[in-house]
């Protein structure tokens, strides 16, 4: 699964091809518990700003992940036949992260599509 995880680092601003479920959920799994540490350091190094709860080790960790996070979402949307700019859909209230949820959730389009070759098969 760190696998995953690693590849969507390398290709940080790949926003061609296709992202089954596993690479996306892997990715947002290992992103959501670094993104933890890095504000449990703030706090435990006393760097976090009280207001906000975090500081500068997670806003150095959401930089450095932000590009990478938006390209395996856009390849999982390709994934399942959608245009990256479905990516919009997420700014409408409620109804946009539900339906997120449902095409990030949902299986592969099989075979081949215009954004390449099924990554199942």
């Amino acid at each position: 699964m760190f696998n995953y995880y690693l590849h969507c680092l390398q290709n940080y601003a790949n926003f061609k091809g296709r992202a089954r479920r596993m690479e996306y959920w892997s990715y947002a799994l290992f992103n959501a518990i670094f993104g933890l540490t890095a504000v449990v350091l703030d706090n435990l190094t006393g760097l976090a700003v009280p207001e906000i709860g975090y500081g500068p080790f997670y806003g150095i960790f959401l930089l450095a992940t932000l590009i990478p996070g938006i390209a395996v979402f856009v390849r999982r949307l390709h994934d399942t036949g959608r245009s990256g700019w479905s990516f919009f859909v997420a700014f409408i209230p409620l109804i946009g992260t539900i339906l997120i949820l449902i095409w990030t959730f949902s299986d592969s389009k099989p075979g081949a599509n215009k954004w390449g070759p099924n990554p199942k098969e």
